[in-house]
């Protein structure tokens, strides 16, 4: 057991693992002795209940002691005098550990779901005092100091207590409130190294460039969305439409002074935006804490805390709450497959790879200068786990879409030979994170029934949107990323070429039903020199806005649930850019005014009509008429309700009118044009059919029953029968 003079000197040198063995109020033999440690003060006294009682300065450094026969009142109160001007604070070192050692257990484990409760920044009141407790995970730190404007961020001033063998530091800091910024000084134990850290568990943190942590309660906010929340809870949502307005928080719209709008000025804006275009949801890119506006939010550092650029937690409680009262969903862009290399954040965050591997074989990602979470790791497991829960009970996200799983899934992910590791079978698999994403899954459909997982996957890795107890990952969806790709490679081709390549658009057909498919047009489709999608478009101006209502029209009645990145409803011109708002002047154009119009009325008729919705994830919701007809660019096909109602879909990827084209159909009656993307409303050249369309016994594609229709231009037609 060290000394009374070896405990004085690694509390004056701030070396002290447990200042708490010599700070505070203790009794040795017969007497009471209280020691405090303050390096501003001139003068500290302590009050015995009736009066102030003087402590000796034993030390010039600012070590002041009190001896007694009489216990004095705990928490003790301290009258510190800092040069005629005194404060009155009770001292940190005589109140008692609040955090629960069955807690720390089930955070070793890997199992405290709600672990933000635990470590971070809280305002609490304890032994009858307000104040903050602070408590972090650092094991490998010799001493841990709370540092902030209250103690002029010196990390003599409250170094934190060590729990054992949990790595977990804890201090509560009384008579300080809400609002304070804070950072964790930690002295590595085996180099010495000091680091100062931001909260990995802050619920707020300072505007950028500043990276403190500020003191930020949960809040008492009051929900208005029980009703949302108890019919998601039995939401069948495999059936229901599933349309995804993806957005940048930052640069939707701008202040004329290009001041970001808040969260509750966009809910005052882009609420009844999103619902007059006929979206289900919102799905955020991500608004967790990040540095650099140019990471979009994918290098982030502060995992359970609200970016500052758009306001504070509760006003994104608000933008969810108004959103759910309006009907729509908000997903969550979610990042844990990797995190950056800020000194300030979790990179070597105690001195030591805590939250990544030491080996960068296995711990960095080379494409992008960024580290990988150590998933097999009780602890950094628990972190993630309990991110994911924080936003969905805290905010009541209705899902999480889990940027760049692929990456975790193998460990030779962008590696070339001998820069990877194997795994203990010796495969590239790696294990640990796909134990992980089991077990997020897992967590996240029992905890909160009705939310949704939605997996960013670019490999065949099979079952990804399959239950755990199948063998598969667990998530609700996939995003089809072949399906895109496929599509836009064809979708970029001059027409005169398409014929060759009919086969990208069907092929897709061979596996659209062994995951459950979103199909993207995301936002990586129109930055990094890739062009917006009507830049991608071939031909003159008028084709170019013809091919994108006619992609638009095939992505919305094929089968699979949709998302689309902002901008991309009205033809945004220029590939999006993080730094300006959407160009939305240019709806003042007729041809993206009238794309604006085209994207309205496809997300309502893919809404409305259940045939284009309900078997998106089944065969039975799709057959084809006429895959064949390579020659003329043209593809027709049935999309079927569970009911038997169904929709004819016919487009025509050529710039050539097709009157009297003949199309088998399965019942006998008239048909009539329900949608037309070749309308003069949408800016096109109006050629349609009405509702003329009768069958004849002429057989075709295979069906006792045909119409003849005009398939006009560069465009898709839905028809349905009359009744």
């Amino acid at each position: 057991m060290p000394t009374e003079s070896q405990n004085k000197l690694a509390v004056l040198e701030a070396r002290h693992h447990d200042p708490f063995a010599y700070l505070g109020l203790h009794r040795i033999k017969s007497e009471y002795v209280l020691r405090v440690f303050q390096p501003y003060a001139s003068a500290v006294s302590v009050h015995d209940g009736k009066t102030w009682l003087p402590l000796e300065r034993v030390d010039a450094a600012g070590l002041f002691t009190w001896r007694g026969k009489q216990a004095l009142p705990v928490p003790c109160l301290l009258q510190l005098n800092y040069f005629n001007h005194l404060l009155e604070v009770h001292d940190p070192y005589t109140f008692g550990v609040s955090i629960s050692d069955y807690d720390l257990h089930l955070f070793a484990q890997g199992k405290l779901q709600e672990s933000y409760r635990m470590l971070g920044a809280h305002h609490m009141e304890v032994q009858g005092v307000w104040g903050v407790r602070f408590a972090v995970w650092a094991p490998n730190a010799e001493r841990v100091s709370v540092v902030g404007d209250f103690n002029g961020w010196d990390g003599r001033v409250y170094p934190m207590r060590s729990l054992g063998s949990s790595g977990v530091w804890e201090l509560f800091v009384p008579d300080i409130g809400l609002g304070e910024f804070y950072k964790f000084e930690i002295r590595n134990r085996g180099s010495g190294e000091l680091l100062t850290k931001s909260d990995p568990y802050g619920f707020s943190f300072e505007m950028r460039p500043g990276t403190a942590t500020r003191v930020t309660t949960l809040g008492a906010y009051t929900w208005r969305d029980t009703a949302w929340m108890e019919q998601r809870a039995v939401r069948d949502w495999q059936h229901l439409p599933l349309n995804v307005y993806e957005m940048h928080a930052g640069s939707w719209r701008k202040h004329w002074d290009g001041r970001f709008y808040n969260f509750r000025e966009l809910a005052d804006t882009l609420i009844p935006y999103v619902q007059e275009m006929g979206y289900t949801h919102i799905e955020l890119m991500p608004v967790s804490e990040h540095p650099l506006d140019e990471s979009w939010g994918y290098q982030t550092t502060g995992y359970f805390a609200v970016t500052s650029r758009f306001g504070t937690p509760d006003d994104f409680r608000y933008f969810v709450d108004s959103c759910h009262i309006a009907g729509i969903g908000v997903i969550l862009d979610w990042v844990p497959a990797h995190f950056p290399k800020d000194a300030f954040a979790l990179a070597r965050f105690d001195g030591t790879a805590l939250y990544e591997h030491e080996d960068p074989r296995l711990g960095e990602h080379q494409d992008w200068g960024t580290l990988i979470f150590n998933y097999g790791r009780n602890e950094v497991r628990n972190f993630l786990l309990a991110n994911a829960y924080f936003w969905l009970q805290e905010f009541h996200i209705d899902g999480l879409r889990v940027d760049a799983v692929a990456s975790m899934l193998y460990l030779d992910y962008s590696r070339k030979a001998g820069q990877w590791l194997p795994n203990k079978f010796g495969g590239r698999e790696n294990i640990e994170a796909v134990d992980f994403l089991r077990e997020l899954n897992v967590m996240t459909h029992e905890k909160f029934p009705g939310t949704l997982t939605l997996a960013e996957e670019s490999t065949s890795w099979p079952m990804v949107s399959r239950p755990t107890y199948l063998g598969g990952l667990g998530f609700s969806m996939k995003w089809n990323m072949g399906w895109m790709n496929d599509t836009l490679s064809y979708i970029e081709l001059d027409p005169v070429h398409r014929r060759y390549h009919q086969n990208m658009l069907t092929f897709g057909q061979l596996y659209a039903y062994t995951e459950n498919f979103v199909l993207p047009f995301s936002h990586d489709e129109v930055v990094h020199g890739k062009k917006s999608l009507l830049d991608k478009m071939p031909g003159d101006a008028w084709q170019k806005f013809a091919n994108l209502r006619l992609l638009f029209t095939y992505q919305m009645t094929i089968s699979g649930k949709k998302l689309n990145f902002m901008g991309n409803e009205f033809a945004q011109g220029r590939e999006w850019g993080v730094g300006a708002e959407l160009d939305w002047y240019l709806l003042g154009r007729q041809e993206h005014s009238g794309m604006k119009t085209l994207s309205r009325d496809l997300n309502h008729l893919y809404m409305d009509v259940p045939a284009l919705h309900e078997l998106d994830f089944s065969h039975e919701g799709f057959a084809w008429i006429d895959c064949n007809n390579a020659d003329q660019s043209v593809l027709v096909y049935r999309r079927i309700a569970r009911d038997g109602s169904e929709v004819i879909v016919a487009l025509n990827f050529t710039p050539v009118p097709r009157p009297g084209y003949r199309i088998g159909v399965p019942r006998k009656g008239g048909y009539r044009e329900i949608f037309n993307s070749d309308s003069h409303y949408y800016g096109g050249s109006n050629s349609g059919n009405g509702f003329g369309l009768y069958t004849s016994d002429e057989k075709c594609n295979g069906m006792d029953q045909s119409i003849e229709v005009l398939l006009p231009p560069l465009a898709g037609i839905v028809l349905e029968r009359m009744r």
